[in-house]
């Protein structure tokens, strides 16, 4: 499907966008044009990442020309851009209203204007009941994706805009696995909220994966999420300790917008989830469950209310979390 195709990336400089960008050069695209505000970062992945097909532009999703202009004949374009870290956004909310919810709208305006045909979101489990003012934007992100549809006219070109969920990607930029390598490192004690804490985990090339067979599966307006295993923050804290030797360990108290397990699926959104063996897609409540058999081949019928938790899932083991950790290449 990407076979010819111009793609564009927000936030494409970060974790996430450079991994992606190096997943679709293997692809026949025709371009990747690399959107992010950090100058020193398109430089580097410039060097990193030589590639005649690759385009870099400087911008700003606050900036709803600046979109338009890079949105120009793409056809794909995946949303990544964001405020993400927690404590930051607690003490500038507005700021992550700005790009995180505002930034959306006018990603979803330029995709409308320039015909894009495909715009995936790419969110996170804290929009699930949200305690932080993170996942309330994320939350909003994932809203107005879901609903931009209603903007369209129906008997005209319509853009599909498909909204993803899943956890922190283990290892990668922000996430709390480099953050204990670098305290290891420094030999300084880890800072440990909670040990019983537990994350769903994911790898990039899982992430990777998942994004890029939803963005084939998603038919608009819906919302897909990986079922995946999770860690505990103990057993994560004593894998890096066999790997990196121990510094000890500092409690710390829970940080503002923090909770001791994440949510993926709340047991009000499974009343529209459907399944496979490997993710759900929760759907829009409008549809008969014959047009979403029509539509989602191979999928059936949550039967069941439960959510879908960081604490109800198979836990991985610790010497799976140690090859995940070896595999991410920060060790």
């Amino acid at each position: 499907m990407f076979e010819g195709k111009k793609i564009l990336i927000t936030g494409g400089t970060g974790s996430l966008g450079r991994a992606l960008t190096k997943r679709l050069l293997k692809y026949d695209v025709d371009t990747i044009r690399v959107f992010s505000r950090n100058e020193s970062k398109q430089v580097e992945m410039e060097d990193e990442i030589r590639d005649e097909r690759l385009r870099f532009f400087i911008g700003d999703i606050r900036d709803e020309a600046r979109l338009a202009r890079a949105l120009e004949d793409v056809n794909i374009v995946f949303h990544a851009a964001a405020l993400k870290h927690v404590p930051v956004v607690e003490y500038n909310p507005f700021e992550a209203v700005k790009t995180n919810v505002m930034g959306t709208q006018n990603l979803i305006d330029a995709c409308i204007s320039q015909k894009v045909e495909i715009a995936v979101g790419v969110g996170t489990d804290k929009a699930v009941s949200p305690l932080n003012a993170y996942g309330a934007t994320k939350l909003l992100m994932e809203k107005l994706f879901v609903t931009a549809s209603n903007y369209l006219n129906k008997n005209k070109y319509k853009t599909k805009f498909i909204a993803l969920r899943y956890g922190n990607v283990l290892g990668s930029s922000g996430s709390v696995v480099p953050r204990f390598i670098n305290q290891i490192k420094a030999g300084e004690k880890m800072t440990i909220t909670n040990p019983s804490m537990t994350r769903c985990s994911i790898t990039m090339d899982e992430a990777l994966n998942f994004i890029l067979k939803s963005t084939n599966t998603g038919h608009g307006s819906d919302i897909f999420v990986p079922k995946l295993k999770a860690y505990s923050i103990g057993e994560l804290k004593d894998a890096l300790v066999e790997l990196l030797g121990d510094p000890g360990q500092e409690d710390i108290p829970i940080r503002p917008g923090e909770k001791i397990h994440e949510v993926l699926i709340n047991s009000d959104e499974m009343r529209t989830a459907w399944e496979t063996d490997s993710d759900y897609v929760i759907v829009d409540a409008n549809l008969t469950d014959e047009k979403v058999k029509s539509m989602y081949p191979g999928f059936a019928k949550v039967t069941t209310d439960q959510q879908y938790s960081s604490d109800k899932v198979e836990m991985i083991s610790k010497e799976e979390l140690k090859k995940a950790i070896l595999d991410s290449g920060l060790v």
